[in-house]
């Protein structure tokens, strides 16, 4: 594994492989670090839904381009284990139920389903114009590191957009991680702050823990750290008191669905974080590619919420910290309401209210399943 120099930690979140026992989606096992940078490599469709449901793998642009990858790699253990049993019908009905293994894998992200039916699509679309399985093998490999590789470049854009508004010598609050770990190339929430600090702004960045899984104080921290950014973590309840005394000027959140009116899903405790922001006058800006806007939506009321372990509650690092058998609530999500967004950024460019008008603009021309070429062969090439 060799590292990345796109991604300001110095490694990769995901990659397809070949080696002496056939085809595998190698991914960064987020539940290692900081202490350890381990990769996995998932040779099974099982395997990767498993890595996407234990958070071994998250953030919602990454478990899109991950579900991909798991699409591709469904139908290549197929076609390595006996090419010749697998006819266009099998192949088809095989990635169908793969389909439905990892949109069960996570809920409330929109980029899972998202990448699923865009590979289904590109199966569809091969199989109509007459392709073998072979053929389609192949087919499906290229559109999984299209997936990626659009989703590196989307990551650029919307670092340069976010850049533009954040000054010189800025303090900045952000919440859970929407970096290179969450994504296939800068991040969301943090692309700005790595883009402003390459064009050698300087930048301070207060890192929520988040809990209960301390995505924020495990892997945000850890992402700074390794590129140079200077940081201070606190817990999820400190922020309040840095937003009136720290002198906090902007925080730059991702997400993981955005309704077609600007309602916003993200890690839990961040809607406190704009109803704070809000009393402080601070701007609250959003940053998620267009992957993560599901126009289907009228609101956040009907974005479905990820209930999940208690255990995540009761325990830290396998340490209990409640009293046995105590009740507990575990929603992973909160929706924040569209009118404490500042504004929405996107690798398209800036969305501001009205959403229900901004975003479809944005959106207009985008293709949710994605264009599939079947008749070109792609340039899209591994990096592992």
């Amino acid at each position: 594994m060799v590292a990345d120099a796109r991604h300001p930690s110095g490694v990769y979140t995901v990659c397809w492989e070949e080696d002496s026992e056939g085809s595998s989606v190698c991914v960064l096992d987020q539940s290692a670090l900081p202490h350890q940078v381990l990769y996995l490599h998932l040779r099974h469709e099982e395997e990767v839904a498993e890595a996407i449901r234990s958070l071994k793998v998250r953030g919602a642009p990454l478990i899109g381009v991950t579900a991909a990858f798991g699409m591709a790699l469904a139908l290549t253990r197929l076609w390595q284990a006996g090419a010749s049993t697998l006819t266009p019908a099998r192949a088809r009905s095989h990635l169908a139920r793969v389909a439905e293994l990892l949109r069960q894998a996570r809920p409330t992200a929109v980029n899972l389903p998202w990448a699923v039916e865009r590979m289904l699509r590109c199966a569809d679309q091969a199989l109509a114009a007459g392709r073998a399985p072979g053929e389609l093998v192949a087919l499906l490999q290229r559109e999984a590191q299209a997936v990626a590789d659009e989703d590196c470049a989307a990551c650029l854009a919307m670092g340069r957009y976010g850049a533009e508004l954040i000054p010189d010598q800025a303090t900045l609050l952000t919440h859970c991680n929407a970096g290179a770990l969450a994504t296939a190339g800068l991040g969301t929430a943090l692309a700005p702050m790595y883009v402003a600090h390459q064009q050698g702004k300087h930048l301070h960045i207060f890192v929520d823990e988040t809990r209960p899984v301390l995505q924020g104080a495990r892997l945000t921290a850890w992402e700074l750290q390794q590129s140079g950014i200077p940081l201070t973590l606190i817990t999820d309840n400190m922020a309040a008191h840095f937003m009136r005394h720290g002198g906090i000027q902007a925080v730059f959140v991702g997400a993981d669905r955005v309704a077609a009116n600007g309602d916003v899903a993200n890690k839990i405790g961040t809607y406190g974080l704009a109803v704070l922001a809000r009393a402080h006058d601070i701007p609250f800006y959003v940053v998620a590619p267009r992957s993560t806007i599901d126009l289907t939506l009228s609101s956040g009321e009907q974005i479905p919420i990820e209930q999940r372990d208690p255990s995540e509650v009761t325990s830290i690092g396998g340490s209990a910290i409640a009293p046995p058998g105590v009740y507990v609530a575990n929603p992973a999500f909160d929706v924040t309401p569209h009118s404490h967004v500042t504004a929405l950024i996107t690798e398209a460019g800036v969305a501001r209210a009205p959403y229900t008008q901004s975003l479809p603009a944005l959106c207009a021309g985008y293709h949710h399943v994605g264009e599939v070429h079947v008749h070109g062969v792609g340039n899209h090439t591994g990096r592992c």
